[in-house]
This record gives C-alpha cells, structure tokens and sequence, in this order.
C-alpha cells in the first residue's frame, strides 16, 4: 500500500491551528517536524534515559499529512484544498512560507507507531492510562480516565482539553445535566459523568464520534443511558438545536476553535438554563479578546480566563 504524503512548511506557532483546519477538511494523522525544546513532561513521557540532540528552535515547522493512495483518491484536488485552508489561515495568523511539496510514500504504520510515546498522565486528581499500560497500585484509588489514542480524537493531553476539565470539575454538581458540543471522543462529558454529573448530551459533525463515545464509556464503565451522542450542527440546524433541547442544561462546554465559537454562542444561550455555565476553549491566545467579547455581547458574564500555554479557557454565566 502507498500514501500520498503532503508536506507543509510553516512555522511552530501556526501548528495547532492548522492540523485542526486540516482535520476540518479530513486530513488525520499530522505528523509535526520542529526544533521546539520537549517540556519535562515531554521528556517524563517520551524518551526514557538519552534525550536526542536537537538544534536550536528557529521557528521553522514541518506539517505532514497522509492519505491512502488509490484510484479514488484526487491528488490534486486535495493539494488544492489544503492551499484554501492556507490561505485562509493567513487572513488571521502568521503561518510562514506555507509551502507544500507533494510525494507518495510506501506502507509504513504511520498511525499507530506513534501510539509508544503516550504513557499515562495525570489532570489533577485524574489519571488518563492507556490500554497498554497497567495501573500503579498507588493509583488504584484515584479517578480514572481509560483511553487510547487515535487519529481522529484527542486523549486529554492537550491544554484546551485540561482547561475544560478543570472548570466543569469547578461548577460541576449531582444535579448537572451537561452539553458537549463537539463532543469528539466524549472525554468532556465522560469526564463529567465521572465526576458525579446527572447526565450529558454530545454533539458533533464527524460520524465516527458516537462510535468512539460508546467505546470509551463502555471502557470506563460509564451507563449508556447517561450520556446521547448525536450527529449535526447544532449552531445552524434547527433540528439538531430541537433534539439537544432549549433551557435545560446547567453547563455547556464547548472546546472548539474561535472561529467556531462566535457562530455558536449566540446560538447556544438558548440551550442554557438561567444560571447556567459556558465553558469554552480551544482558543489561542491571539483571539482571547475577539471570543471574551463575542461572550459579554451576548449577555453572559465572563466568571473567569484561564490560561494554559499559548491556549486560552474562558468561563462564563447566563445570568438571565
């Protein structure tokens, strides 16, 4: 088997952002080059004694991304579709020279080879594993979050996802009844569920979430009858806003890009209860002004901004 391979050349702070704009169009699987000196927790995870010697950080990244060559597949058309994405991109961030080069590349387990290199971690109070990984008698006490990578969802280890936890465990009682919007693998509301929250509702755009939901609640042991995934956009489909339901969650968590939450909030309110609690992330730093004020226009106050990084949580009230 053969895979076409495009290689984008930007800088280390536009990564994030594009890999999720190129998730948008159905690209999975970045693989990211850059000089970026590792965290400690990058070194804790990734390498075990000898750290490789890397050069100095000169802003310069490489962005790769993989699809199954075959009859089907319109190579060009891809590429095309991934200079739109940046040049659209540009019109808010820096991403550099933005070039791509084009190449096809034999089989290799691109997907999973990558899986070594996630080893447990901790949120707080809570432990994430992965399936491959035993749970230390230390930690058999402890909240435990049971999930795998994968090419389309995320685990838990990025910033946006830790802002979110930490804010619904902050607001978070028996009584929440909490909806996920862009649910993806359910981490959110599985999350909450854990925690002690009556129920929660998902929504997202990609097919394969409620598949993946269902999997890690069975994984974890959380009641199906706790938590519905469903498929649509809720921020322009009356009918999905009518399922979901109007006036009756106690917290809305939504660990989207910026660009998505200025549509939704005006939208969501009405799926709030009055007092209820916007959770929001997924925003880079550069758009925390436009997203707080996109917010406070819509009547909610803003209770607190977090940061994590270069990435920004923003936690707000329906007061009325």
């Amino acid at each position: 088997m053969k895979w076409i391979k495009y290689r984008i050349k930007t800088v280390t702070e536009a990564e994030d952002i594009l890999i999720s704009n190129l998730y948008d169009i159905g690209l999975e699987g970045a693989q990211i080059e850059d000089k970026v000196p590792l965290t400690a927790l990058e070194k804790e995870q990734m390498f075990v004694d000898i750290l490789p010697e890397v050069e100095n950080d000169d802003d310069v990244a490489y962005l790769s991304c993989f699809v199954e060559a075959s009859d089907e597949v319109n190579k060009e058309e891809i590429l095309e579709n991934i200079k739109a994405v940046l040049e659209e991109t540009k019109e808010y961030m820096e991403i550099g020279e933005g070039s791509v080069e084009v190449s096809e590349t034999e089989d290799v387990d691109w997907i999973n080879n990558w899986k070594q290199y996630f080893h447990q971690f901790y949120i707080d109070d809570l432990l994430v594993i992965p399936s491959w990984e035993e749970v230390k008698p230390e930690d058999k006490d402890k909240k435990i979050l049971h999930i795998d990578p994968g090419t389309a969802f995320g685990t838990g280890m990025h910033e946006t996802t830790q802002l979110c936890i930490r804010s619904i465990k902050k607001y978070l009682t028996p009584e929440t009844v909490l909806l996920d919007v862009g649910t993806g693998s359910g981490i959110l509301s599985i999350v909450s569920l854990m925690y002690g929250a009556k129920s929660a509702v998902g929504t997202d755009l990609d097919p394969c979430a409620p598949p993946a939901c269902y999997e890690n609640m069975e994984v974890n042991g959380v009641d199906t009858s706790k938590f519905k995934v469903m498929i649509g956009n809720i921020i322009s489909d009356k009918a999905v806003q009518d399922e979901v339901g109007y006036g009756c969650y106690d917290i809305v968590v939504a660990n989207i890009l910026a660009d998505v939450l200025e549509p939704l909030t005006p939208v969501i309110i009405n799926q709030m209860k009055p007092g209820a609690v916007y959770i929001t992330s997924g925003i880079i730093n550069t758009k925390e002004e436009e997203v707080a004020d996109c917010i406070r226009s819509n009547g909610l106050e803003i209770l607190h901004i977090d940061h994590q990084g270069e990435w920004v949580g923003i936690t707000a009230r329906k007061n009325a």
